[in-house]
């Protein structure tokens, strides 16, 4: 298995649908296009449709954070990369930085832990360890790369200070 640091696999154009009123991006559509590049990675580590259909096994979503950078439009192409920033048995934390592929500029960035679940009986559940091993295969060469600034990141009042 080759190793990238960060996953790099994820490409995308943005249609014309997830234009909104304002002329660019809608946020729900930014959210779409991380959500694909979850599964092109989840896909990567072997947390596919085949591993899904085989044992029951799956993961749901269950803390997402966004940020917006810069705009994007209709007809951009995009580039999404994906860090592992900590996995468990159970639970994967990673992070996705969209670019403009052209321009090169950070458009997004998207924080998410997910858990691994038992879809037999819905609960959390440990994954099997030859996922385990992808992922510590992965993170013996994300855990060099530096956490991005946007990562742990929440939403806070007007009247507290950052």
């Amino acid at each position: 298995m080759v190793i990238e640091a960060p996953f790099d696999q994820h490409r995308a154009e943005v249609r014309p649908e997830w234009i909104d009123q304002n002329g660019h991006m809608n946020v729900a559509y930014y959210v779409l296009a991380f959500d694909h590049a979850t599964d092109v990675f989840f896909d990567y580590i072997g947390l596919d449709d085949d591993y899904r259909n085989r044992t029951g096994g799956s993961t749901f979503a269950v803390e997402s954070y966004v940020t917006y950078q810069r705009e994007v439009m209709q007809g951009d192409p995009l580039r999404i990369t994906t860090q592992l920033l900590a996995y468990d048995s159970k639970r994967l934390h990673f992070f996705h930085q969209m670019y403009h592929a052209r321009d090169g500029y950070l458009a997004a960035t998207s924080e998410w832990l997910n858990l691994h679940i038992d879809l037999n009986i819905r609960r959390v559940s440990p994954m099997p360890d030859a996922i385990q091993e992808r992922l510590a295969a992965i993170w013996a060469k994300h855990k060099t790369l530096a956490v991005p600034k946007e990562a742990g990141r929440s939403v806070r009042g007007l009247d507290q200070p950052r």
